[in-house]
């Protein structure tokens, strides 16, 4: 450089990011915005495709099962009452009922399976989506004088409107449909391919419609009849005699993997890099020095999209921090799960694609990496809290190695069985009146990025909750997920949020829990604020994402949690520790 000459940097500061840096933010573009670029972008193969393997053929199965059912049990009962004589007829007779049993067993499972895929796909989200869009506009006439008595009639009073509207709605497709269908004539009435297909189509609608206007009114007395959330009333006062453990609550830390980074929904109106995460733990490390942390649970969101460049960040941190690792415990979020494109909202994956998989493989990787030798899983044939996660995997570690390397067995079932017998982890309570961790997986199925923060909690998990309830019958618990249960008592600045994020089954988890009353809390994040309030007398606590809702410069904060055991028993919230991140003057 010549004498006198002054350096200096870009115009442009590749650090500070530019407009490709917003092209996915939520906080820069509006939910219409970004729903516009998606239908300029979206692939119309690809969209055909999953209609086809998410609806189409889940459809057909299920339409088909009546039909195959009706014709198998016309041809056993002319076996039966056809004059027959002699042993052989008798043997063919035996052998077409064996056969006929195995066979039916088999098409029952699938229709069940398609069953559930199209409840999951439809039917809950309908309901959701309806009930929830009708409170949100509701609530935007209300006074703000208006009392929390006078706000929770009026979200049960929308829970019965939305059950009566989707109970008339499905009604409606129902005698539209009936002409078309043919459940119990068998298949001597069909006389094509094609008419078979179209009558298995409108079975499957049929009894789908059945099952949501029967399920729409049940759903809807239940949630009017259920108590509505409300702010907690008061934390509890802290006891000596009283056993206590202190709980960090992180969520929605949205690891990126490059230096100057930027996330997904935030954009430039977030933080770049990881700079603030490593600021955070820095406090913990000093903060545990103080007094002892117990727990360090990070409830979902742990990367932004994924990665394996993120996970590694991510293992960096803790890495630096050994005296911390031992107590973290992680679950998946939908950022770690169902973000299929950081760039392009609307780009989707198909059903076979090794992508998702792929995620969930990197997913268990490092919960066992984690937690693996610390959490259990739980045998559900058996009733019993089963082996470590650790444990659980290591008979699958070659195949899922394998398929990381080359993405192979694609299409095998075995990835599905190992993943959902994953959750929930388990930490035992340290003892049998002691304090106990279940950590869930909420995340629904997705091959879209533009849908991908819809929660559901299956069945199979609560039932396995139930299990450790009765093996546990004296302990408490936290009870860890990704996605809010209920919408929280205050109004929402834009639907998307009441409809676009939430657990569509919360209600019926939320009642599910109720046997834990007064000995569980919830704890979740997503939604990236604090909020803690009480349902069905289970205390409820979102976490704020330290990261997230702001940039480099401002402050953010997360909370220290006091979980007590009181002489009754009963599990106590004591006031949290607000935990503040000061801001960064960039250079």
């Amino acid at each position: 450089m010549a004498r006198g000459e002054e350096r200096t940097g870009p115009f442009v500061d590749p650090r500070r990011g530019d407009l490709e840096d917003d092209l996915s933010s939520t906080k820069q573009h509006s939910m219409f915005s970004l729903l516009g670029g998606l239908l300029a972008e979206i692939s119309l193969v690809k969209l055909v495709g999953a209609w086809i393997i998410l609806l189409v053929l889940p459809g057909l199965a299920l339409g088909v099962a009546p039909i195959v059912a009706s014709a198998w049990v016309t041809a056993v009962a002319e076996k039966i009452f056809t004059p027959a004589s002699g042993v052989v007829p008798l043997l063919i007779l035996a052998l077409f009922l064996a056969v006929g049993l195995f066979g039916a067993r088999a098409l029952l499972r699938f229709a069940e399976s398609s069953f559930w895929s199209l409840a999951a796909v439809v039917v809950q989200p309908v309901y959701g989506a309806c009930r929830e869009t009708l409170r949100h506009f509701t609530e935007r006439f209300v006074p703000r004088t208006t009392s929390a008595r006078q706000l929770a009639l009026l979200r049960a009073t929308t829970a019965a409107v939305s059950g009566v509207i989707i109970c008339a709605a499905a009604l409606s497709v129902m005698a539209a449909v009936w002409p078309m269908t043919d459940l119990f004539n068998g298949l001597r009435e069909i006389g094509s391919l094609g008419q078979l297909a179209r009558v298995a189509l409108a079975n499957s609608v049929i009894l789908v419609a059945a099952y949501l206007a029967a399920g729409a009114l049940l759903w809807a007395i239940l949630d009017t009849t259920m108590a509505q959330p409300a702010d907690l009333a008061g934390f509890a006062a802290p006891s000596p005699a009283a056993r206590q453990w202190r709980v960090v609550h992180l969520s929605d830390i949205h690891i990126v993997g490059e230096r100057f980074g930027f996330r997904i929904e935030s954009g430039r109106a977030g933080p770049s890099g990881n700079e603030r995460l490593k600021q955070l733990f820095e406090r913990l490390k000093d903060i545990d020095a103080e007094r002892r942390l117990d727990i360090i649970l990070i409830s979902g969101d742990v990367t932004d999209a994924g990665r394996s460049a993120e996970w590694a960040e991510f293992f960096a941190v803790l890495d630096a921090h050994p005296e911390l690792a031992g107590r973290v415990l992680i679950i998946p979020g939908n950022h770690d799960l169902n973000i299929v494109d950081r760039a392009n909202p609307a780009r989707m994956d198909l059903p076979t694609s090794p992508n998702r998989r792929l995620r969930q493989v990197r997913m268990l990787s490092a919960m066992a990496a984690v937690q693996g030798s610390r959490v259990h899983v739980v045998d559900r044939e058996k009733d019993s809290i089963s082996t470590t996660l650790s444990e659980a995997l290591e008979p699958h570690r070659q195949t899922l190695e394998r398929f990381a390397d080359r993405g192979r067995p694609r299409f095998s079932r075995v990835f599905s069985e190992i993943w959902n017998a994953a959750f929930p982890m388990v930490l035992p309570p340290d003892g049998e009146d002691g304090l106990g961790i279940i950590l869930l997986n909420s995340n629904a199925d997705t091959h879209f990025s533009f849908t991908n923060a819809l929660g559901m909690i299956s069945a199979e998990q609560v039932q396995a909750i139930d299990i450790m309830r009765k093996h546990y019958p004296r302990a408490c618990w936290i009870v860890a997920l990704h996605h809010h249960a209920l919408e929280y008592p205050r109004a929402s600045k834009a639907l998307s949020e009441r409809i676009g994020t939430a657990l569509i089954n919360g209600n019926w988890f939320i009642r599910r829990m109720k046997p834990l009353a007064g000995h569980a809390v919830l704890m979740h994040g997503h939604r990236h604020i604090d909020w803690i309030g009480e349902c069905e007398d289970l205390t409820i606590v979102s976490a704020p994402s330290p990261v997230m809702e702001a940039t480099d410069d401002l402050a953010t904060y997360f909370y220290i949690h006091t979980l007590s055991i009181d002489s009754s028993g009963r599990l106590r919230l004591l006031e949290p520790e607000k935990i503040e991140l000061s801001g960064q003057t960039a250079s």
